[in-house]
């Protein structure tokens, strides 16, 4: 593969179908400082950009990116790429500041104090996000990153950054071992590119298809430029002729106008000859453009052109009334143009255009000038991000994946308030969805709705521009069985959210009646042990909000009454010493492994897991042969067994047989504080039970060796990055 960095543009402006650069653009602070005063005009911002560089370059002072450039180099092109989408000066200044924590030993209170908190919120977002990656190419690993980026994505400006810092590291891929060059490349296609196409940003989703199809399918991502080459100067010609004559249309009707020809990109073509086209089947390849000054320009100019080139039947849309999904407003049409060519020609306004390329980025920007239609959508698409990114930590992986595909991913549709509203719902939502879109409390009033006039169940299926009006009433509730059709997550989530609450109520009467009868059974009066300085301890030691979050955690089991009241003894120096005693007084078991583990050419033998290395399931295992005492299986790398391969032999894991293994994790924190509770928390929500938990105090930081039981390495490896999340965590690790 050809050592080059790929810039993409669809646009023919010069006659070159593609421009491709071989090498990465020099940059310049000065040269995007003078791009950056074109948007942003406030003075006071302006010097904190100029200050947030030099802050950074300080910062990466000697570092050397792998293309060979000072690191300072990535930092100003992702400002430049976020910077062309018209966002904020905050947004500028993070992505300038988003590399300091990982390559400047920077602190977080040091972003902070200098630049603010909103400013050291999202670098501190992109710092974890950045840490990281793919567990394998599996569905699954993909859905649990896309989770945890959007989880991580408080503000949704974390993303435009954590997007443009992608664009440039696709952009320098060369530089890297082609297998990591495939894997970030599956990586962006999996996670990163369905998230610019829901956020609307399309310069940045176009441009990270083309280059991981570059990365992913380099012949054929070749043979498709070959193909457009052949024809370069025909389909050139073709489009020039094409725009000077709707040029001509145009201008004699007085329309003011700008207008682009462009070819269709290469994983747009790669798309159709997918679905089974040949080459000589795609027949609009050519496109163009035009940009006018008003909504009712667009139509008069679609209906000019309409008089003089034929249109293709059903190939035109009108996505300016009926946005898309991400937003996009444009009239498109396919005509009979000249030379006998198909092109596909759009028509949208500045605002419409500016919109298309840079979505919900020009946020800050749409509330100007940005139609009421498209305003109301925007605020859902954030609603939806935020309701997404509240409820992340309730749910499983499979209802997150669920989530993110019914919300975000899926086809919508568009349905109207009585008032003309337009509403934004994935394809199946019914009118209860459409009640808690509006507003929670609409929803859990709804008793009743009617669609284009009609009574309608609230189990019916919305379609295309319904008119729906939702009856309410005062001392109505949820029903349980919503939760059977709903489509929406954030309906689900009120749902359930409402019976949490009542099953809450329940629960925490539950937790102080067993409380109270433990008190009873032990002789013990309720005001002494439950004192208002043992309820403080308590509620300080276990990080709970008040009483009834103690009831609480009795009532759902997840502390027994008798931890609680052993809290309030002085025989417990501390809750560190109530909760190892917790973790380690379960009975350990030896077990053996011979159905799990396939041991090559043997049959009956004695199977146990190495103690110096603990394997899990997944991890690349060899077995060692212990005189008397069987086969005990190690990992492969390790070190008891490397010079030792005359005793060896080869083992495999028997996928089909489910066991669990204990194994060892290594957690280091960053300061001499006792993070004890909030890391058994981590095990706890995971519902990963500890068999071990071991604590040393070192100079200046805790190293906690915690003994699981897990069911395999990819189980293990959530649950490192659960804990890597932890603002103070140094390294977790599986080994010393």
């Amino acid at each position: 593969m050809l050592k080059m960095s790929l810039k993409i543009t669809e646009e023919i402006l010069t006659g070159r179908i593609y421009k491709m650069k071989t090498e990465e653009e020099a940059i310049t602070f000065e040269a995007l400082y003078e791009k950056i005063k074109e948007n942003i005009k406030d003075t006071d911002e302006l010097l904190k950009i100029k200050e947030a560089y030099n802050f950074a370059k300080e910062k990466h002072k000697g570092l050397m990116r792998l293309t060979g450039e000072d690191f300072i180099t990535h930092p100003l092109h992702v400002a430049e790429i976020v910077n062309s989408l018209n966002v904020d000066a905050t947004t500028i200044i993070a992505a300038l500041l988003h590399e300091v924590m990982n390559n400047g030993e920077t602190t977080l209170s040091e972003i902070e104090e200098r630049f603010g908190s909103t400013v050291a919120t999202i670098v501190d977002s992109i710092t974890k996000i950045n840490k990281l990656e793919l567990v394998d190419d599996s569905e699954s690993s993909a859905i649990y990153l896309r989770k945890v980026l959007v989880g991580l994505a408080t503000d949704v400006r974390v993303l435009f950054i954590k997007l443009a810092d992608r664009l440039h590291n696709m952009r320098t891929n060369y530089a890297i071992n082609p297998k990591k060059q495939k894997q970030k490349a599956y990586e962006t296609m999996a996670v990163l590119i369905p998230i610019a196409h829901r956020l609307g940003i399309n310069s940045i989703k176009s441009e990270l298809e083309d280059l991981c199809l570059y990365y992913t399918k380099p012949d054929v991502y070749q043979d498709i430029l070959d193909k457009l080459n052949e024809t370069r100067q025909e389909l050139h010609d073709s489009l020039e002729e094409m725009q000077e004559s709707i040029t001509d249309i145009l201008t004699e009707q007085g329309l003011k106008f700008k207008i682009k020809g462009r070819v269709k990109s290469v994983h747009s073509i790669y798309n159709k000859l997918s679905s089974g086209k040949k080459w000589n089947e795609i027949y609009d390849i050519l496109a163009l453009r035009v940009i006018l000054e008003s909504v009712s320009d667009c139509y008069l100019a679609v209906g000019l052109v309409h008089a003089k080139y034929r249109p293709i039947p059903n190939r035109f849309k009108d996505y300016i009334a009926m946005p898309k999904a991400n937003m996009y407003q444009s009239l498109h049409t396919t005509v009979f143009g000249v030379d006998g060519h198909l092109f596909e020609v759009q028509f949208r306004t500045y605002e419409m255009d500016e919109f298309a390329e840079k979505g919900m980025a020009s946020h800050w920007s749409y509330k100007e000038h940005g139609t009421k239609k498209v305003q109301n959508i925007m605020e859902q698409k954030l609603e939806m991000f935020r309701n997404l990114i509240e409820t992340h930590e309730e749910v499983d992986d499979l209802a997150f994946a669920h989530d993110v595909t019914s919300d975000m991913l899926a086809e919508m549709i568009y349905v109207f308030t009585p008032k003309g509203d337009v509403m934004e719902l994935p394809r199946g939502a019914t009118p209860v969805d459409f009640a808690y879109r509006i507003h929670s409390d609409v929803g859990d009033k709804t008793v009743g709705a009617i669609v284009n006039d009609t009574i309608v169940p609230l189990n019916h299926e919305l379609e295309n521009n319904d008119i729906v009006k939702i009856k309410t009433n005062p001392n109505g509730s949820p029903n349980k069985d919503w939760l059977n059709f709903v489509k929406t997550s954030q309906a689900k989530n009120k749902i359930k959210s409402y019976f949490s609450k009542q099953e809450r109520v329940f629960m925490t009467e539950k937790g102080k009646d067993i409380l109270e009868k433990e008190l009873r059974k032990r002789k013990l009066a309720f005001n002494e042990v439950m004192s208002e300085e043992n309820v403080r301890k308590i509620l300080k030691d276990l990080k709970l909000k008040d009483l009834d979050d103690i009831y609480l955690s009795i009532g759902t089991l997840r502390y027994t009454a008798g931890f609680i009241i052993n809290l309030t003894s002085e025989a417990k120096a501390n809750v560190e010493d109530a909760l190892i005693e917790k973790v380690n007084k379960d009975a350990k078991n030896e077990a053996n492994y011979k159905n799990d583990i396939i041991v090559a050419g043997m049959g009956d033998i004695l199977v146990s897991i190495a103690k110096c290395c603990k394997p899990v399931k997944g991890d690349d295992i060899i077995g060692f042969i212990t005189k008397g005492q069987g086969i005990t299986v190690h990992k492969k790398a390790c070190p008891n067994i490397l010079d030792k391969s005359d005793r060896t032999i080869e083992v495999s894991w028997n996928y089909a047989h489910e066991q669990t293994y204990l194994t060892d994790l290594y957690i280091e924190t960053d300061n001499n504080k006792s993070y004890l509770s909030d890391i058994i928390a981590i095990f706890t929500k995971r519902n990963v039970h500890i068999d071990a938990f071991r604590a040393s105090e070192k100079a200046s930081s805790f190293l906690y060796e915690v003994t699981i039981k897990v069911k395999n390495k990819e189980e293990v490896e959530r649950i490192i990055l659960d804990l890597e999340m932890m603002s103070f965590v140094r390294k977790v690790s599986r080994s010393r």
